[in-house]
Parts: C-alpha cells; structure tokens; sequence
C-alpha cells in the first residue's frame, strides 16, 4: 500500500528527495526510508537520540511536517550541502574590491545549494565621481549584471541554478533604472527584483509630494513621489516586476531589530534577512489535520496540531546545528540567533474540507484563528526548549520582548519568555511549497488558493517520450472519493477566478501572526484597470501586509494556464516548418533554455593526423516535445594549444543550441572552415580543416539522434528564428527545463506546470 496520495507524489519524491547513489542507484528504497534517514539525521544532537528519532519519524509520517526540499533531499546524506534554504549576503561595500570579494562569496553560497538576495543600495550610482581614478561610476545595475553571469554558470546543489533577490531602495538614485531593467527580457534573467518602500515614501505618494534621490548627504535628483510610484506600479503591470518590499514596517516589527537592520530579503520574500541572514524553512501540512472533512462539524485537530508544531520547531533547531553552511559568516549568524521559519502549507484545502470560501472574510478570520494557534504553539515549543538548551545567543528580554510582532503575542507567552528565554529569535514564516505540495498530493500549495482543480501534466519518460496524466487537487480528489461524481459546492473557487482584494485579505490575515513575511502571488485577471491594479498595492500596504507581488498575465509574462474543473489540458505549441508555417518537429525558443539536471549525449574521439593528442568531443541532448535535439558540446583535448579555441567554441555552439530552432547551420558553417595551412586526409576523405573535423562529427550525432535525415540535410545557413506564437494566444517564456510553455507565477516565482520546474525551487 502506497503512502502516496498520487503518481506525482512519488515523482517528485523520485526524481529530488530520494537519496540514490552517484549512478542513480535508489539507497532509499521507499519514502518511509526518506523519512528515517531524515529523522535519524536531525536526531542526532540530541541526548537521546532514539527517543527523538521516533518521534520525528512521526511528524514526518504521511506528509504532515514537511522540512524544505534541502532538508529533505540533503538530511543524513554526508554530501556536503548546506540545509538552509536562502541567504542574504554581506553588505556590499561601495569598491571594486569589496563588490569582487562579494561576487565570491555569493559563488561559493550557491555552489552549495542556496539562493541569496543582495541589498544593491550601498553602491554609489551611475555617474558620480570615483576618488583617485578619474573616472565616474559606472553603477549597482552594472554590477548586478556582473553577478547575473556569473549565477547562471553556477549549477546549484540538487536541480536547480541558484535563484537571487536584488533590492534597491526607493530613494536611492538609480532606482528608476533598477525600476525599469526587466523592460529588457534578456537582462538579469537569475534576478527577482523588489523596491525597497519606506513609510516616508507611502506618506509623500498619498500626499502628492515630492521624493529626494540620493547617496549618503548628496541629493542627485529630486521627483515627484506619485510619479515614481507610478512607474513601479506600471513595471510590475507589464512585467510583473519588481515586487515592493515594505522595509520599515520589516524593521519595525522584527524581534531583533536592537541587534540587526535588514535591507535585504531571499529570493521569495518570505525571509526578511540581515547580512549573511540564512532562512531554514519547513511547513505545517493543514489538509492532514482536518478531522470529518466535508462533514458537518468538520474542523482542524488544534491538539495533533500543537504537538506537531512543536516537534517540528525542535527538528528545525537541530538543523542549525546539522547542516552545514557555505561560510563561517553564516554559519555564525545561524548559532547566534537560530532563526527558523515554519509555515503551513496545504491552508486552502483545509478552508475546503471545512466548508469555507477562501478570500473570503470567514476565511481570513479561520485563517487568522489557525496561524496564531501555530504562532503560539511555536512560541511556547521555543521557550521549552530555552529550558532545556539556553536560550539563543543574542537574547535580551526587554528589547526582544518590546519589539513590534512581540507587543500583539499573548500575556502568558510574553511571560514564559521574560522568565525563561526563548531558543530561536524569529519562528515563523510562509515560504513557496509548490514542490514539496505535489510530494504530499498535491495539497494546495502555501496559502495560495488552489491553482486548478485538475491539470494535465507532462510526463518525462526514460525513452525520451512524454506521458500525460491527471493532477487532481488534494481536497478534490477527497471530494471524488467522498461523492463521487457529485457537483463541487460553491465555495471552491481557485487562483484564476478570485478578485485580488480577496488574495490581499487572507496575507493580510495571515501576515497577523507571521513573525517573518510571506510567500504569495495576487493573480490579477489581464484586463484589470492599471487604477485597480494600483489599488492592489495600497490596500496591501494600509492593511499590514510586508510586501506584495502580484502577477498579470500578458504577452510579456505569459498567459496564467486557463483549466476547467475537469479536464482542459494547456495547448501545445506548433513547430514551424523551415518556411515559417506549422507543421515541422523545429520549435524556436522565446529565450534559451537552462540546463537540466541530469542528459543523454554520447562522447567521440577525433585523432587529427599531426597531431600528438586527440580530441574528444563530448555531445548532450535534451528532450523537447518527445525529441532528441543538441543541447550543448563539450570539446576535450591535451594539447594545450588547443585551449583557448576550443573552450571559445564550445561555448558559442551552446549557446547556439540552447536558443532553439534548426541549428544544423552550424555542422555547414563549420564544415567550410578551410585552414591556409592546409587539411588532411581522414578515413580515405579530405577534410580541409579540424574545425570542419568537429563540425563532421557534430552532423554524425545530429543524424544518430534523427535530428537531420542524412549527411549534408542540414540548413545552409542561418534561419530567422521567429518564436513560436499560438495565433492571438500570448504565450511568455518557455520553461528552461522541458520547453513547455506552461510557466505561471506562483509565491512569487515562475514555476512550470508541465515539468515542476522553478527557479526558487
């Protein structure tokens, strides 16, 4: 009997948390072993280690505490990656040498698995002077490209590249370039951007003031507010960047602001950080606590509740002292204030089974109820543990407990904590869940309403093929169990047919009891007024909210995929012929793809007479639309000479192939390369060169994989390489992974339908 609720359940748990050996030989053999492994790893610190370990095998049981995906993937593995989800970075110093010795640091973190976010306002802006070298600054937009290169050759730890949040703050002289960078579809690609709002800056838009830019004492420019505030808005409505981070009322609520001022969040906005802040994330499942659902007197079991909180804050402490970290700088920071963020996932199936209309003010008042119940639950688990292992490092009662999310908690928590201490500074937060959603059923993802009732999904399959199957909705499918064929109630709404105020008011509700910040997407229909969309903004901020991010879907962004209850599946795209029309297996990508994780190529060895050394040249695929298609080369050789040409033209046919398209041009360029000092004979064939050696091996592979039909079937040149529209549809970016154009924006990060795919993870 399976413990999984669906088939992708144990695909995802097959493909990013089951631990397997170098070769894919599966070392887990069931999620239950997934579960002792982990609970075995995060028992360990402990005095009595057994004890625990059952008792964290019980949380972790039937997916009712999910830890982060790093957790569960990296727990019990000795490999070495850390278990913390995020980062913020060090402070960035305003010099050459210091932005350098900030871009190494962020390599070395994301090597290791995490994504980072980076306050860029410490650089002085374009165009002031530099002492000492004549020479004016070129900007922090300028650098952040440097470190937008450098991200996308870093292939982070598991299966994903690393992901980065860029903050800037809104008096800060270059904010309306930083404002409007991602109008350039091609620019800072591994970047989610956010504004950095201040209080003063909401006063002065609401009063139609005026709005100093500036760097330290020197004011470059002043604007009108209102008018600033409008091109963050107008960015974010055309391509649903950047989000706006509330950074006073972040500072103003957060336990530690007498030890720490944050500028910075990690690349989902979730964790508010300090310089080298990290964020250890894990969730609360709700839609496995309901008891009787869709029953009268259906509700959630506050008791199984409570005790699971607090085993699962005591797991997340041990994984401070676990897990390890990518620089002592963090690892310190981790020790001294051993942050943690739980959050629940799973919020709108459980407003299901009880009978609530998510967006609703019934259900933001549920919502409200069942998070402070989690909030003191952590709380209280927290100063248990103070008892029993002393209190985090930095703790002072009187600021800590004059703090602003301190001053709204409960008389007898605030209490417990002035007598005993507390273990971990900060307990809460709502990180994205998508993926470790579909690994406990599917349950709604967050407390983001639920996407769609059902989906199809694209299945990879060993033989390059795709399969397409059914994603049901956890609380859904229990319907169908339940009644049957029987009609949905009215109170099952999903993201695409809730009004944004709805989405406002349940983070808002939830925001009440969440120490750190949230995860969350407000899906605006396409033809939302840019005055309602702007509303959207305000009622956020008046209504207590952190930040906001909100997705519009349009030709830039794509369209949100439109799914009826039962069975509607995203429309393919049509391949074009070489002559533009539909019809051939060619699909030209709207931007290149991202390497996946793991692909099929084959390796051949090329001996050019004269020349002492081979060289090998290493061929992978990728599978678009059930297709073997060239996806990079990788060119070996001994001869040291060879170096320098060779690693130039292994980058510039990558790159070539990633774009898309028939990219058999390139066997004919290559092949016409004749070299001054002439060629060589070659299996009884002249080849005038050894660059046309390569290119006759690169159409040998392409004809293997039946890319082209035969030798000399490539195109001759170059073709225009127009991308793929699907009539009036707007279509927006294909997923980096699979190429399905199914990506959607979900707690605040595009994430693919089809595949599972997301830059934040």
């Amino acid at each position: 009997m399976t413990r999984f609720a669906a088939p992708i359940a144990e695909q995802i748990w097959d493909m990013k948390y089951r631990l397997k050996e170098a070769d894919g030989t599966p070392i887990d053999a069931t999620v239950e072993d997934s579960w002792r492994r982990i609970a075995r790893s995060l028992a360990e610190v402990e005095a009595e280690p057994k004890a625990w370990e059952d008792k964290f095998y019980g949380a972790l049981e039937d997916f009712k505490f999910l830890p982060a995906g790093r957790i569960t993937a990296g727990a019990g593995t000795a490999r070495s990656v850390t278990l913390f989800n995020c980062f913020v970075m060090g402070t960035v110093p305003d010099s050459m040498g210091g932005i350098f010795d900030m871009l190494k640091e962020a390599a070395l973190t994301m090597q290791q698995g995490g994504g980072i976010g980076y306050d860029f306002s410490t650089i002085r802006p374009k165009g002031a002077p530099v002492a000492g070298v004549a020479a004016d600054a070129s900007g922090p937009l300028s650098f952040m490209d440097v470190w937008d290169a450098m991200c996308r050759t870093i292939m982070s730890a598991g299966s994903r590249r690393g992901a980065m949040m860029a903050t800037m703050r809104c008096d800060h002289p270059d904010i309306e370039s930083f404002i409007a960078a991602k109008a350039d579809s091609a620019r800072l690609r591994m970047f989610n951007l956010s504004v950095l709002v201040t209080d003063d800056f909401m006063e002065a838009v609401k009063a139609d003031g005026s709005w100093e830019l500036k760097f330290g004492d020197v004011v470059y420019h002043t604007v009108e507010a209102r008018d600033l505030w409008n091109k963050i808005m107008r960015a974010t409505y055309d391509y649903a960047e950047p989000g706006v981070i509330f950074i006073d009322r972040i500072n103003k609520a957060n336990n530690l602001s007498y030890v720490e001022t944050i500028a910075a969040t990690n690349p989902c906005g979730e964790q508010p950080l300090p310089p080298y802040g990290a964020c250890l994330l894990g969730s609360i499942n709700l839609a496995r606590l309901v008891d009787r659902p869709f029953e009268d007197g259906a509700d959630l079991d506050e008791e199984l509740l409570d005790d699971l909180v607090a085993t699962a804050v005591r797991m997340m402490d041990n994984v401070v002292d676990a897990s390890r970290f990518p620089l002592e700088e963090q690892r310190l920071e981790a020790q001294n204030k051993r942050r943690i963020g739980l959050g629940v996932t799973g919020l709108a199936d459980a407003l299901l089974m009880v009978g609530q209309r998510y967006g609703s003010e019934e259900a933001a008042r549920q919502t409200e109820q069942w998070l402070k119940r989690v909030a003191r639950a952590a709380y209280l688990a927290s100063v248990d543990l103070a008892k029993e292992k002393g209190a985090f490092p930095l703790f002072e009662a009187e600021p800590y407990l004059s703090s602003g999310t301190m001053r709204a908690m409960d008389d007898d928590v605030r209490a417990a904590i002035g007598e005993h201490g507390i273990r971990n500074a900060l307990l809460t937060s709502i990180a994205p869940t998508g993926t470790i959603s579909l690994y406990a059923g599917n349950v709604s993802s967050g407390i983001e309403p639920v996407f769609a009732y059902s989906y199809t999904r694209k299945v990879l399959q060993k033989d390059g093929s795709r399969t397409e199957e059914e994603v049901v909705d956890y609380a859904v499918q229990m319907w169908r169990e339940k009644f049957g064929d029987k009609e949905l109630p009215d109170y099952f709404v999903n993201a695409q047919t809730l009004a944004p105020l709805d989405h406002v008011r349940m983070q808002a509700a939830a925001q009440k009891w969440v120490d750190s910040s949230i995860s969350k997407t407000i899906n605006c229909p396409e033809d939302i007024s840019f005055e309602d969309f702007q509303s959207v903004y305000l009622e956020a901020y008046e209504t207590g909210c952190k930040g906001c991010t909100t997705y519009r879907p349009n030709d830039v962004t794509g369209s949100v995929l439109s799914v009826s209850e039962a069975d509607k599946t995203p429309s393919e795209a049509p391949a074009l012929a070489q002559d533009g029309t539909a019809g051939a297996e060619v699909v030209y990508m709207s931007e290149p793809l991202d390497r996946p994780q793991s692909l099929e190529g084959a390796t051949y060895k090329l001996k050019w007479p004269d020349s002492e050394h081979a060289i090998y040249l290493t061929i992978n695929d990728v599978v678009v639309g059930g297709h073997r298609r060239p996806f990079e080369v990788f060119i070996n050789s001994k001869n040291m000479e060879h170096y320098a040409w060779t690693l130039a033209l292994t980058r510039m046919i990558s790159a070539v192939f990633r774009r898309g398209g028939d990219v058999s041009f390139v066997v004919e360029e290559l092949k016409a390369v004749f070299d001054p000092r002439g060629g060589a004979w070659v299996q009884g064939k002249y080849i005038p060169s050894i660059l046309a050696a390569i290119g006759g091996v690169i159409e040998k592979h392409m004809v293997s994989i039946g890319f082209i039909e035969g030798e000399g079937m490539g195109l001759k040149s170059d073709p225009q390489a127009d991308v793929v529209n699907l009539g009036s549809t707007p279509r927006g970016q294909a997923c980096p992974s699979c190429g399905q154009y199914d990506m959607r924006m979900v707690e605040g990060c595009m994430t693919c339908g089809s595949c599972g795919h997301s830059k934040c993870g």
